[in-house]
């Protein structure tokens, strides 16, 4: 099992990194690319997207990544707590009708 991949801003990533996890940090406008690149790349079984990095993806390639089996793809907060991830407990319930 090869170690997890960031994809994200270098602030987040300095502390990824620290914790063993392989990080990418896409030049603006070359996010889509870095995410690519990881779908195509099977030697990481999971793959962390910051907020901010996953809202500047096309919504077709965002769903490809989040659905895919490997890697296992989880959206992260950043770490200065500009962008948190989508609240995925709320849009199932929109989806079954069960809004509070």
């Amino acid at each position: 099992m090869s170690a997890p991949v960031f994809i994200g801003d270098e602030v987040s990533a300095a502390g990824w990194r620290l914790a063993g996890v392989r990080v990418i940090i896409p030049e603006p406008g070359q996010e889509a690319l870095a995410v690519t690149r990881v779908l195509d790349d099977t030697k990481s079984e999971l793959a962390l997207l910051a907020a901010p990095c996953a809202r500047l993806l096309p919504a077709l390639l965002l769903e490809r990544f989040l659905t895919s089996v490997t890697p296992l793809t989880l959206v992260v907060p950043d770490a200065r707590g500009l962008a948190q991830p989508p609240d995925l407990a709320a849009r199932v319930r929109g989806r079954l009708g069960m809004n509070p």
